[in-house]
């Protein structure tokens, strides 16, 4: 069963630009594959991809075509999926809206990582080649 997904514009935006300048061929997709990650929040890792893999479900919004695995269909139902660009934080944010706030004393700390938000050097989007990530 595929997932109940809003991709936000700015996140549609990123999205199609990571395919478009991956330099595979028509049809290719963005794997998106989603954990838990910290306090009631998601991990990410993505990348472009000419097809899906194993096990691997086509979901297509907005005329973009997500290759989701098992774990990140059920953990993507209802989630809001988002791009920042702020000062602080640079790339996917994913909020379900029927979760409540974390209440946990790390969710406060400073020093903690930005959960669900993973990051893409811009200098890695370019015409044939792949996307680097950076945590």
């Amino acid at each position: 069963m595929l997932p109940n997904i809003v991709l936000k514009p700015a996140a549609v935006k990123f999205i199609s630009r990571i395919v478009r300048f991956s330099g595979l061929p028509a049809g290719a997709g963005f794997r998106l594959a989603v954990s838990p990650g910290g306090c009631s929040g998601y991990s990410s890792e993505f990348s472009a991809e000419a097809a899906p893999g194993p096990g691997e479900q086509v979901l297509e919004i907005e005329g973009l075509r997500l290759f989701l695995g098992a774990e990140s269909r059920l953990m993507l139902e209802g989630v809001i999926v988002d791009f920042a660009d702020t000062p602080t934080q640079s790339g996917l944010t994913f909020t379900n809206p029927n979760q409540a706030a974390c209440g946990c004393s790390s969710a406060s700390s400073d020093s903690a990582p930005i959960v669900g938000v993973t990051k893409i050097e811009i200098g890695a989007i370019g015409r044939g080649r792949p996307a680097t990530l950076a945590s």
